[in-house]
């Protein structure tokens, strides 16, 4: 989309969805089937509109910024988004009280303080969509008067020539499995950290404080490391090596702390915290390196396609992983130990990784 109609039109377009997607599930039906399929709805809309705008940081970097910043913005750019996730994290638990008992559930004044919450939270999406929207429509032009460097000018592939380049591409499919294992297992395991940690007497709210705690130092620690791979550059591959060692090391920890029974190690508030939070700023502060690394590695395809297709990839294994979890459930041993596995399965497709700079070379060599 960013390559065929432009960045401008391309947020309009992906940002009327979502306040559209918002708005369904905000209309207030008293029929519960109707409203279920206007809250489906909207999902639906929303979930077409979220691959665009997560890849729209790379995009967006090497349209508007020089050489030397670019991977600072597309950390800026790709983590925003993670805020959002974290503030999820709060918002249900902290707005929305959790039903403690089923004696306070059958209650109907508690049923309805419930509902009323959750529709405010509903009403404050839309609300938070529409501005944003609207400030897109106000004012987001394409690209700047004049192009930063050589490659935001240059010409780029087809969408036919693009996908058969990266499909004859091994290195781009080793990195690109390197990204979306361990990532859409993350994804797919901190969607249920609640239920995961449940069994060890965690609450909704202390799951709700890790996760957050996590993406926080992970925007913090993507920032960070993007900005040093601005300064020297060359370095992407020697940034996601040390990442992806310190989340199998975390992840390691995290899945034979569960195992107290069988390791013996302390089942603490302190550790778990510890564990889980620097999984979390270990990987996710390694999105915006491997978007920059897609698109060194594969250019001249334009940067939506590339991050595009490792993101579906992605959701891939993320709904593979949560396809199993629906048969089981009871017990999720199994599926903490999925994620050591992808981390460290990503460090050996890493390690056997070449590195190029194609993109920056161009820079480079055609402004000398």
């Amino acid at each position: 989309y960013f390559f065929i109609l432009g960045l401008r039109v391309t947020v309009l377009l992906t940002s009327s969805l979502m306040v559209l997607g918002a708005g369904l599930r905000c209309v207030p039906v008293s029929d519960l089937e109707i409203r279920k399929k206007l809250i489906h709805g909207g999902q639906l809309l929303n979930g077409l509109a979220g691959p665009t705008v997560m890849n729209a940081a790379p995009f967006l970097s090497t349209t508007w910024f020089s050489p030397d910043e670019r991977a600072t913005a597309t950390a800026i750019a790709s983590l925003l988004n993670y805020l959002g996730s974290a503030a999820a994290f709060l918002v249900g638990p902290l707005v929305v009280p959790p039903p403690n008992g089923t004696a306070q559930l059958a209650a109907p004044s508690n049923s309805q303080h419930i509902k009323d919450r959750i529709e405010a939270v509903l009403y404050a999406e839309f609300g938070m969509v529409s501005l944003i929207f609207s400030a897109a429509l106000a004012y987001f032009p394409s690209r700047p008067p004049f192009p930063p460097s050589v490659a935001a000018a240059s010409q780029r592939l087809s969408y036919r020539r693009s996908f058969c380049r990266l499909l004859s591409n091994f290195r781009f499919l080793m990195i690109a499995l390197a990204y979306a294992i361990p990532l859409g297992v993350f994804s797919g395991w901190s969607g249920v950290l609640d239920l995961i940690l449940t069994p060890i007497h965690v609450s909704q709210v202390d799951a709700g404080w890790i996760g957050f705690w996590s993406i926080v130092g992970g925007c913090v620690v993507g920032i960070a490391m993007a900005r040093f791979a601005d300064f020297i550059r060359g370095m992407l591959k020697f940034i996601l090596l040390l990442l992806l060692s310190g989340a199998t090391l975390a992840s390691t920890w995290f899945t034979l702390t569960c195992l107290t029974s069988v390791t013996h190690l302390p089942l603490t508030t302190a550790t778990l915290y510890t564990s889980c939070i620097l999984l979390g700023i270990f990987l996710n502060s390694s999105v915006p390196i491997f978007f920059e690394l897609f698109v060194e590695t594969v250019y001249p395809v334009p940067e939506g396609i590339s991050c595009g297709v490792v993101t579906f990839l992605s959701n891939v294994f993320m709904g593979v992983l949560l396809f199993f979890l629906t048969f089981y459930h009871t017990e999720f041993s199994w599926f903490n130990w999925c994620l050591p596995g992808s981390c460290l399965l990503s460090l050996l497709l890493i390690l056997c990784f070449r590195e190029s700079y194609d993109r920056l070379y161009l820079d480079v060599v055609v402004s000398v």
